[in-house]
């Protein structure tokens, strides 16, 4: 069996192309597969299969876990199927456990993905981490998200354990955590605790996420704009005026791997 390894903003999978529903990989597998020390080593698996003759991304985290949706990852899903013929360029769907999402995808370059709706979930939260502890907002996008705001994103600290998030029962599959720092150019930096995978290089919802919760915070009318620095590179996120979060950024194919070397 052989799987793809790429990345979005050094937010990285391995995919593996199943479009007649064929293949079971187990939450052990895939364990085995993103390990960086023995491995591969990537944040998730996607599997690429199809649901009523439409493509479909079954992505899971690095620990096995099922998620609903990854925005870095469905447009690096979108290249793989560009790249090899599966699919020709221009706009076309990818369905998601989040719902149906619609990318723009050419040659070469950056990809945009509409990723759907986006909310606030009514009421604070509140994420501690390092010893601090900060007021952020709940936001949904077919995953859930809290963000907070900080003077320095690495006041978070060691962010491969998981922050503390309140209330808690807000939660009950675990939560996305964004540490956002504003910069004095007007563009965002962050760094991101995704549940299932710890500290990622970068997070396509997360970054949707925090678009958001700075439109809130900054009290700004929408349609609203916002450039976004997570570590691994660089991300555009436009709120529109009906709340639909679209995301643009790269996408990128590296190598080829025999996977049954690691199952």
């Amino acid at each position: 069996m052989i799987g793809t390894y790429g990345h979005g903003t050094e937010n990285d999978f391995v995919l593996i192309y199943d479009p007649t529903d064929q293949i079971t990989i187990t939450a052990d597998q895939i364990k085995r597969i993103c390990n960086r020390a023995t491995g591969i080593g990537a944040d998730g698996i996607i599997r690429i299969t199809k649901e009523n003759n439409q493509w479909f991304m079954d992505y899971r985290n690095s620990d096995g876990s099922v998620a609903e949706m990854c925005g870095n990852g469905i447009r690096v899903m979108a290249r793989y199927l560009v790249a090899n013929g599966h699919q020709p360029v221009g706009i076309f769907r990818i369905n998601t456990r989040a719902g149906m999402k619609f990318l723009q995808v050419p040659d070469e370059g950056e990809i945009t993905v509409n990723m759907g709706q986006i909310q606030e979930v009514f009421g604070e939260v509140t994420a501690t981490a390092n010893g601090h502890t900060w007021t952020g907002y709940n936001i949904e996008i077919g995953n859930p998200h809290a963000v907070v705001f900080v003077e320095d994103v690495q006041d978070a600290g060691d962010l491969t354990i998981a922050p503390q998030v309140e209330p808690a029962d807000e939660y009950p599959d675990g939560v996305n955590v964004e540490f956002v720092q504003f910069l004095e150019n007007g563009e965002l930096k962050m760094r991101v605790h995704e549940r299932g995978s710890g500290e990622t290089r970068s997070c396509g919802t997360g970054t949707c996420a925090v678009a958001l919760a700075a439109t809130l915070k900054m009290k700004k009318q929408l349609p609203a704009t916002w450039i976004i620095n997570p570590p691994g590179g660089q991300l555009k996120v436009e709120i529109d005026a009906h709340s639909n979060a679209i995301l643009t950024g790269p996408a990128v194919l590296i190598k080829d791997y025999e996977l049954d070397l690691y199952l």
